[in-house]
This record gives C-alpha cells, sequence and structure tokens, in this order.
C-alpha cells in the first residue's frame, strides 16, 4: 500500500484533492483535524486527560468535551495550548497508524494523510510521500473570506502564522497547483500517481 501525506496552508483547497483521490482512486482518506475530534469524544483516549487538563466546566449536557470554550482558552495560552497538543498528536497518529495497518491488511492500495502539522508532526515516518498543494495567497485569502466569513486582515494574519512557501516546498516530494482550475488539479493528482508507480 502506498500512503501519501497531504499538507498545505489554510485555505489551499486541501479538501478538494482528498475528495477526488477518495473518489476516484480508491484511496483511504485520514484527516488528522476529525480524528482529533473523534479521540475527544467521551469514549475517546483522550477525554479524561482534556477534563483533567481543563477542568469539569468543558464537560458539555451531553458529556461531549466543549471544543469552542477548550479552543478560547487555548488561543491566548500558549501553555495550555502545547499541553493540549501533547496529549492530542500522539493519540491521533497512533489512530492513523492503526488505521493503515488495517488497510494494508485489507489489501488496501493507497491510503491519504493530511494534516495541518503535517511536516511539523514528523508524519513522514509512516508516509511514502508528502505532497504539498500549493495555492496563491491571494486565492486562499478569497476562499477564507468566502467560506468562513473571515475578514481579509484575519485570514491574511492566520496564513503569516502558518509554515512558508518555502519550508512547504523543501519538504516535499509532489506539488499539486489548486488555484481554480479544477480539470488542471485533478490532472496533477493523475500524474502524481501514475510517477508514484514508475519510482
Amino acid at each position: 500500500m502506498k500512503t501519501i501525506g497531504i499538507t498545505g496552508g489554510v485555505g489551499a483547497g486541501k479538501s478538494t484533492v482528498l475528495n477526488y483521490m477518495e473518489s476516484h482512486l480508491e484511496a483511504c482518506v485520514l484527516e488528522a483535524d476529525k480524528i482529533g475530534h473523534l479521540v475527544m469524544e467521551p469514549d475517546g483516549p483522550c477525554y479524561d486527560e482534556i477534563i483533567g487538563l481543563f477542568g469539569k466546566d468543558v464537560i458539555k449536557n451531553d458529556k461531549t468535551i466543549d471544543r469552542k470554550r477548550v479552543s478560547d482558552v487555548v488561543f491566548s495560552n500558549g501553555e495550555m495550548l502545547a499541553r493540549l497538543n501533547g496529549i492530542i498528536h500522539p493519540a491521533v497518529k497512533k489512530y492513523i497508524r492503526r488505521r493503515l495497518e488495517e488497510e494494508r491488511d485489507h489489501g488496501r492500495q493507497l491510503a491519504v494523510v493530511e494534516a495541518a502539522l503535517l511536516l511539523e508532526d514528523h508524519y513522514e515516518e509512516f508516509c511514502d510521500e508528502i505532497w504539498y498543494v500549493h495555492t496563491d495567497a491571494d486565492i486562499r485569502i478569497q476562499r477564507l473570506m468566502t467560506s468562513r466569513g473571515y475578514t481579509r486582515e484575519k485570514a491574511e494574519s492566520i496564513i503569516r502564522n502558518q509554515a512558508t512557501e518555502v519550508f512547504f516546498r523543501s519538504h516535499a516530494d509532489y506539488v499539486v497547483e489548486n488555484n481554480g482550475d479544477l480539470s488542471v488539479t485533478y490532472e496533477q493528482i493523475e500524474e502524481g500517481i501514475k510517477r508514484n508507480e514508475t519510482l
């Protein structure tokens, strides 16, 4: 089984790439952000530890963790954010590794792992290749303003605080341009897979 790690800045359209790979290439898609929510569920491995860190105030009536309340705390508290990440990130990686093993055992040919901090958290340890989804900053800002209702200032600030273009490109094995023409994006995904087959 080939495992491809997908990374890129906010608003780059990584989900477009993931959706295509899942629907057209029969890839198993694992998104770290969604798995991060799973591991915080009442029966998840991080539930008790997060309540221990933030207190019972973060438990909602349905026993789930109030992620909004947690994010409000860590937004202005770097130490709490680091501690939260120290609980969630290892659990997410463990979950992904287990799922990859299961998919491999079931004969899956292709798996795709997407994580915001794919490179910083060293997902290359279990990815055969890293793909960077690149989109021009202006387009990313427009997407964030349209899809998430951000102001231009907020979108620019978020992009500024993420890893640089140079960082992404220097760590990627392959780049997919996603500037709006989907046929070009899909063509590059197909080329990336074919290129894989000949490596």
